[in-house]
């Protein structure tokens, strides 16, 4: 039976984003007002009445009904800052380990049976950093040996002015990388190294800290569920699709108690990233259980267009533990091509990053998605899906190799 919605509390799990979290508040505020010309929507930005943790407040008019939502970011940046805090030596040790960790367990080529989009963009920050080294290491030869050459002229020494020349050819390395660095929020491989590592460094299993993380994630969520609320709608992007899986699976074993509708809104998942791992039993046992119960609806939205997610691929399924029938998720596309004007097409085209957060974004030609109405407008998520059927181009078919539980 349909329920219209009047409250909503909504917890959106970022993904591995160093960034403070009030940029998802001006990120919402931003993009609501643009997709509020779209489609005609009303929403009021403000305060909310539970102060603790960061979040926000809406009051909108969407399709005709009145609704009240409150947000909250449900934050990790503190843990994903301290996994980003090495330097650059230590970052290339982080390459050679985590190619060593996707490569030696063969999850690198069925990682590429999937999706080849997403695997590229995590050879990207390996290529890069590579050739940045090369770069250097050339352009320190090409000045020890011009040094040399001069100096062993200018002295009639050979073998001491050829050692003056790669000792300094050798001093230039360092700051070479060093400036490679410094331009790096422009570029982004140390950036997503770090994330790659982060995932690949257990094998797939989580830090103690992200551990108790989720911990105190479910016990926000779980409180919320005995607010008076109409749905509770938890919303996980990138790497936080597959932590919302894990919040979600504690919760229900722990027993959801009575109350809103629970619902689970995934967007551009990476999941395969850390199911494909060897250690990632954990991972895989949640996926598992939340796709086999009905209290909790899931829908997973994702795009082919988004070279940053596995897009239409079926989580659960492609990682090899789908129980025998499945009560999701629905997958969903966003559908890029067909949401988004040629002229914007235009204009995010080789702007991969953005991409990946088009999710949060406005469309000029919205669908059946749209992050506004279904994070403050007057449907449950499974009222505003119930029509739907997976998209074609669904990838189901199970790739892992890896697969206990």
């Amino acid at each position: 039976m349909s329920q219209t919605i009047r409250r909503r509390r909504v917890f959106y799990i970022p993904g591995y984003d160093p960034i403070p979290p009030r940029r998802y508040r001006e990120l919402f505020r931003r993009e609501g007002a643009g997709q509020s010309r779209v489609s005609g929507h009303r929403i009021t930005i403000g305060a909310r009445s539970d102060r603790s943790g960061f979040g926000w407040g809406v009051q909108a008019e969407i399709e005709g009904a009145q609704v009240e939502t409150e947000f909250e970011v449900l934050v990790w940046a503190d843990i994903v800052q301290a996994s980003m805090g090495h330097g650059i030596a230590a970052t290339y040790g982080q390459l050679l380990r985590t190619a060593w960790a996707y490569i030696g367990s063969g999850a690198l080529w069925r990682l590429m049976k999937l999706r080849r989009a997403p695997v590229i963009a995590a050879l990207y920050p390996i290529a890069v950093l590579l050739a940045q080294l090369l770069v250097v290491l050339l352009l320190a030869a090409a000045f020890g040996y011009g040094l040399g050459r001069l100096a062993a002229f200018l002295t009639g020494s050979g073998v001491a002015a050829w050692a003056i020349g790669a000792a300094a050819g050798a001093v230039l390395i360092w700051p070479g990388l060093w400036l490679w660095h410094r331009l790096d929020g422009r570029i982004f491989a140390y950036y997503l190294m770090h994330d790659y590592a982060f995932t690949a460094r257990l094998g797939g299993a989580y830090p103690p800290a992200l551990e108790a993380r989720i911990a105190e994630f479910r016990a926000r969520i779980r409180d919320a569920l005995h607010g008076d609320w109409d749905e509770v709608l938890v919303v996980g992007h990138s790497s936080g699709a597959y932590l919302g899986v894990s919040v979600l699976a504690d919760l229900l074993r722990e027993g959801v108690p009575e109350g809103p509708a629970l619902s689970f809104l995934s967007l551009g998942h990476v999941v395969p990233m850390a199911s494909f791992l060897p250690n990632a039993n954990r991972l895989r046992r949640d996926l598992r259980d939340l796709a086999a119960q009905d209290r909790i609806t899931w829908i997973d939205v994702s795009a082919p267009g988004d070279a940053c997610s596995f897009g239409l691929c079926d989580p659960v399924a492609v990682s090899g533990v789908a129980p025998p029938a499945p009560h999701g998720p629905l997958i969903v596309s966003a559908a890029f091509t067909q949401t988004l004007s040629p002229e914007k097409q235009r204009e995010l085209r080789h702007r991969w990053f953005r991409l990946h957060f088009q999710y949060l974004c406005a469309f000029d030609r919205p669908g059946d998605y749209d992050y506004f109405a279904i994070t403050a407008g007057p449907k449950t998520l499974r009222d505003r899906f119930a029509h739907r059927t997976h998209s074609p181009g669904r990838i189901s078919r199970a790739v892992n190799k890896w697969t206990a539980t």
